[in-house]
């Protein structure tokens, strides 16, 4: 079994493929569903070493299509979330590297080369950034930060987002959009805002990130409120604490 400071040099390493300014762009569907060639690079570079040391796991990437998560042991990897943030030089965009064990996760790297925060959690080990302790804030409601975005790649639901999002805007301190998943349930992980809500998402932008923030003492479920999925796309709902999520829950299930 592969310990978590070896993943953590295996992420660090791979993030040598993202730190160029030498990359291609190609749309795969319009202007605002894109990948570099340093996501490929990226990619290709983790699944070789991860399957190296684990050859009998199995694999769930964003790019190329890769889907073999029927596996005990299964790796969920986005090599580059927030993709458009790399491509136009923004600092948020991160590696993200889950262990999903059966139906739990197990490990979880979040890297964000830019500024070098590393975070970092194991089942039942805390969460981490840069090697030191952090855990989500104590803020209520009504001082909370809600990191959100509205569904760019399903903008026909756009109109039933904005409204969830004003009318949570209306009830909490302010709202931010940073534009990559995993680095936001990170910053709430670390207390840096206590809310997120995106209405559909794949498991690559959350899976690595949602072991972080409940080791980490938050909350994160489907947009219904159920367990969070591991293999398939769906809505993602996180908070600091229980009450914060009910009520996020509350205002979602208003408007869906």
């Amino acid at each position: 079994m592969i310990t978590i400071e070896q993943l953590i040099g295996i992420v660090r390493d791979a993030s040598r493929w993202m730190v160029t300014d030498g990359f291609e762009i190609e749309q795969k569907g319009g202007y605002e569903n894109i990948v570099t060639s340093s996501d490929l690079a990226v990619q290709n570079f983790l699944c070789e070493r991860l399957a190296a040391m684990m050859p009998d796991s199995g694999f769930l990437c964003e790019e190329k299509d890769v889907n073999d998560s029927q596996h005990e042991y299964t790796w969920i990897i986005d090599p580059i979330d927030g993709t458009a943030n790399y491509s136009r030089g923004i600092d948020q965009c991160a590696i993200c590297v889950g262990l999903k064990h059966r139906e739990e996760m197990l490990m979880g790297v979040v890297y964000i080369p830019r500024t070098d925060e590393l975070f970092h959690a194991v089942r039942d080990g805390g969460a981490y950034l840069n090697g030191q302790r952090i855990h989500v804030s104590d803020r209520a409601f009504g001082n909370a930060v809600l990191c959100t975005a509205l569904p760019v790649y399903h903008k026909e639901y756009a109109d039933v987002c904005s409204s969830i999002i004003v009318e949570a805007f209306c009830r909490c301190n302010d709202i931010r959009r940073f534009g990559a998943c995993a680095p936001e349930l990170c910053y709430l992980a670390m207390g840096r805002c206590e809310l997120y809500f995106e209405y559909l998402l794949s498991p690559w932008d959350y899976a690595a990130a949602s072991l972080i923030v409940t080791e980490a003492g938050g909350v994160i479920t489907c947009a219904d409120g159920s367990p969070l999925h591991l293999t398939e796309p769906t809505g993602v709902i996180a908070a600091n604490n229980a009450a914060n999520h009910l009520e996020m829950l509350a205002i979602i299930t208003h408007h869906l």
